[in-house]
């Protein structure tokens, strides 16, 4: 029995692929630990491990140690209110008694002063509901706070650090200007009074631009704050480069100012106090435009939680009461009136609309609803008033679900990141010591400390891990949210990836290719039966009226339309792939297809064999009826071919997929099918357990398969594909099944997810590639190669906005993707 325990943390303090490489192999490398994944991008880890041989305690205390912060998810579910009526510290104390009173209730955390409350809660044990209404008979009241959940939160605390981060850049640029213009401006023109020229006034003009170095330092701070404490524990990062090349420029600079005071050295313009402020705030600009960027990654997520409301209609007592959907439970009464969004996973009890499911499966059209039927929270009712019956509330939503899904997918690796963490986690390492190399070689070459210092500075600032780091994970990250919005949900980076290369695509026939409703078409009673064609609907109806296979919902369907007297069997049994026995008023039946009749040794006519051949040339199901041991009938069934599909197929051929149709049906009405949908290979009459070796074959012949299904009878087939793909119907849709769920039923879905599927991949090859040609340029140039040869030198205030803007470039091409489209290719 697996026993291993599986978890989400988010990791504090990371600042580039060195950071998330350290953790990731650190973690990996604990007794018990069978797997860690750490995102840069989302600042997370996601670990397996075995309990008996590790605790949560000893993970934390680990990543600690590296110098990161580690913040488990929470295993409670989190209540926070805003309590209204508390006037003094008597309110929030009695408050607070009661709330921890109840059971099931962990923890309640009450501010008098910010008149708000945090609870922690067994879900199994207590509702929300239950919590606020024993708040309420205290006699306070209570609402809702918005952003509770653990993303919200942390995208509330990113969205206050990159405000922070945008006002501190004023003061840097105000006063990073002024050094630059002192130290560069004669290069331009400009004139210095006397007072601070350098030939006249050395002291006064290196004096006024450490004042004005030492503030921009300051606002800057985290790189050293960082830093030097990495570089102390022997796992520096990004932010040790800029702490050393900048302090490097800065004590130097200091040392020569002293030296200008002491009278031993005359030359103020030996200074690079504008580099040190410079080259911080520019990276510093870089930084908060990469936070930016990345904040936009999670847009997707967001709006998919923004669809839920924060309020329902609940009936109670007969009255329509507004509460929070938090306080939902499975079993409410809802009202929801047309221009409202449904607020938790319901059935209609009364009233029919039009629900607009578009931001959920990418459908279009509003679909037609009545009652008896389920609707998704989160969609749109559009024109009729609906009384509900709440099913799924919470967490167990599925727009939670998809939600919680494409976090997770978010989340995960793909396999083509593996070759930028390996070079990150040795990246920085290399770069201080290619920094210091340079700076010994050119040195004591001749050319003088000041050219040495200026190329070690510049290498230590043109190097970014954080471009190698971000490559991966932000085209992950918009590639699964746009395709949710699209209604493709992508379980993995793994199985994104997977799809980018996959080179042969298996439809499925029934409820795939075709609308899986199929329909009585045909009854041909032999002549020898014996019984009328009345009589063998009546009895091919009541056989099949026990079974859920499609094609025996079709008969019984069609026996009930036609007025048939159905009775229930008196014994039945399905035989997969074959059909079904069953006894019916006395007489023995068979029902299904030839195979079945001539295992049980029943004669099969010409007759039967001709109407079966006639039937399933014209992409009908022929099911065969026996009756007392007797060929009795022939049954066609048809199953329309859905619209998209020939259009599907074909643009899957143009794009250099190889299309295949694998089913349990007979070769001729397959091969109908396949005709209709411009499919030349057809695997036919497989039973659904032979599927997973038919798929293997084709794999055998070095084909990257994709099966696309339904996600139940082809289960096995899904799972042994490269790439399963789970067919869905909307609500309905079976999001544990394959690696790609298609929120709709059209095929078009499958067009859109392989093509997202490689856009997604060639913008990561893109951002790999820019990241490591920047850095693989940049880094040469920096250290003088191209001087060594009579070229130019690279500035470090150049080489540090190189730097900063590489992170920004990769994320913004990575964010192309949130305008990819269906039918982009």
């Amino acid at each position: 029995m697996d026993t291993t325990q599986k978890q989400h943390a988010r990791v504090t303090g990371m600042h580039c692929a060195a950071c998330s490489a350290r953790v990731e192999r650190g973690v990996a490398a604990l007794p018990g630990v069978a797997s860690a994944q750490v995102n840069l991008a989302a600042e997370s880890l996601d670990v397996s491990w075995d309990p008996a041989a590790l605790r949560p305690e000893d993970i934390k205390a680990a990543v600690e140690d590296m110098g990161y912060g580690l913040e488990f998810a929470p295993s409670e579910s989190r209540l926070d209110l805003r309590v209204t009526g508390m006037h003094c510290a008597a309110c929030s104390a009695r408050v607070e008694r009661t709330v921890a009173a109840l059971p099931g209730v962990t923890s309640a955390q009450v501010n008098l002063a910010a008149e708000t409350a945090g609870i922690l809660y067994d879900p199994a044990s207590i509702g929300p509901r239950a919590i606020r209404e024993a708040i309420r008979e205290a006699g306070y009241g209570t609402e809702a706070l918005a952003g509770t959940s653990d993303f919200e939160k942390h995208r509330q605390e990113t969205l206050e650090r990159v405000r922070a981060q945008g006002r501190a850049l004023i003061p840097a640029f105000a006063l990073a200007l002024p050094v630059f213009l002192l130290s560069m401006g004669h290069m331009m023109g400009l004139t210095l009074p006397a007072f601070l020229a350098p030939d006249s006034a050395p002291l006064t003009f290196a004096l006024v631009q450490a004042a004005l170095t030492a503030p921009v330092l300051w606002i800057g701070r985290n790189f050293y704050r960082f830093g030097i404490p990495a570089l102390l524990r022997r796992a520096p990062n990004m932010d040790s480069l800029v702490a050393l090349g900048t302090g490097a420029a800065f004590l130097y600079s200091l040392w020569n100012t002293l030296e200008i005071a002491l009278g031993r050295h005359e030359l103020a313009h030996d200074l690079y106090f504008e580099s040190a402020a410079v080259l911080v705030t520019l990276i510093s600009l870089g930084k908060y435009l990469e936070a930016r960027s990345k904040l936009k990654t999670t847009d997707a997520v967001r709006a998919l939680m923004d669809l839920a409301p924060r309020t329902a209609t609940l009936l109670r007592d007969g009255a329509q009461v507004e509460v929070p959907v938090d306080e939902l439970e499975p079993g409410d009464e809802l009202v929801v009136k047309p221009g409202e969004r449904i607020p938790v996973d319901a059935r209609i009890l009364k009233g029919s609309t039009r629900i607009d499911e578009s931001m959920l499966t990418g459908e279009p059209l509003p679909a037609a609803r009545a009652e008896g039927d389920a609707v998704v929270g989160g969609t749109l009712n559009t024109t009729g008033a609906l009384t509900l019956r709440a099913e799924r509330v919470g967490q167990d939503t599925m727009l939670a679900r998809i939600v919680r899904l494409v976090q997770e997918a978010q989340g995960s690796k793909a396999p083509i990141a593996n070759l930028a963490d390996r070079v990150s986690y040795y990246f920085v390492p290399a770069v201080m010591a290619v920094a210091a190399l340079a700076f010994l070689g050119w040195h004591l070459s001749g050319a003088g400390f000041d050219f040495s210092l200026r190329v070690f500075v510049a290498v230590m600032v043109i190097a970014c891990p954080c471009a190698m780091g971000l490559a991966v994970p932000t085209s992950i990250m918009v590639g699964t949210g746009r395709g949710a919005q699209l209604g493709v949900l992508i379980k993995s980076g793994g199985a994104l990836q997977k799809a980018g290369e996959i080179t042969a695509v298996v439809f499925d026939k029934t409820g795939t290719l075709t609308h899986g409703k199929p329909e009585l078409t045909d009854l041909e009673v032999l002549p020898e039966a014996g019984i009328s064609e009345a009589e063998a609907l009546t009895l091919a109806g009541s056989a099949e009226s026990l079974s859920e296979h499609p094609l025996a919902k079709a008969v019984t369907a069609s026996a009930q339309t036609r007025g048939a007297a159905l009775s229930e069997p008196e014994s039945f049994e399905s035989v997969t792939g074959r059909g079904v026995r069953a006894r019916v008023m006395g007489r023995s039946l068979l029902l299904g297809n030839r195979a079945l009749l001539t295992e049980a040794g029943v004669a099969i006519p010409p007759e039967m064999d001709s109407l079966s051949t006639r039937f399933s040339g014209q992409a009908r199901t022929a099911l065969h009826l026996a009756v007392d041991g007797r060929a009795a009938a022939v049954l066609a069934v048809a199953d329309k071919l859905k619209d998209e599909a020939p259009e599907v197929v074909a643009r899957l051929k143009a794009l250099g997929f190889s299309v295949v149709m694998l089913t349990g049906d007979d070769e001729i009405t397959a091969q109908a099918v396949a005709r209709e949908a411009g499919i030349e290979e057809v695997v036919a009459g497989v039973l659904p357990d032979r599927k997973a070796a038919e798929i293997e074959k084709l794999q055998q012949r070095g084909l990257v398969t994709a099966m696309a299904g339904d996600g139940i009878n082809d289960a096995p087939a899904l799972a042994r594909a490269d790439l399963g793909v789970a067919m869905g119907s909307g609500i309905d849709v079976a999001v544990e099944s394959g690696d790609i769920v298609l929120m709709t039923g059209d095929l078009r879905g499958v067009l859109t997810a392989l093509g997202l599927s490689r856009a997604t991949l060639r913008n990561i090859r893109q951002n790999l590639f820019w990241a490591f040609a920047f850095n693989t340029v940049g880094i040469p140039v920096a250290a003088g190669v191209l001087h060594a040869f009579g070229g130019p030198t690279l500035s470090p205030m150049i080489a540090g906005t190189a730097m900063a803007l590489s992170s920004v470039f990769v994320v913004s091409n990575a964010l192309r993707l949130r305008f990819f489209r269906p039918g982009d290719q």
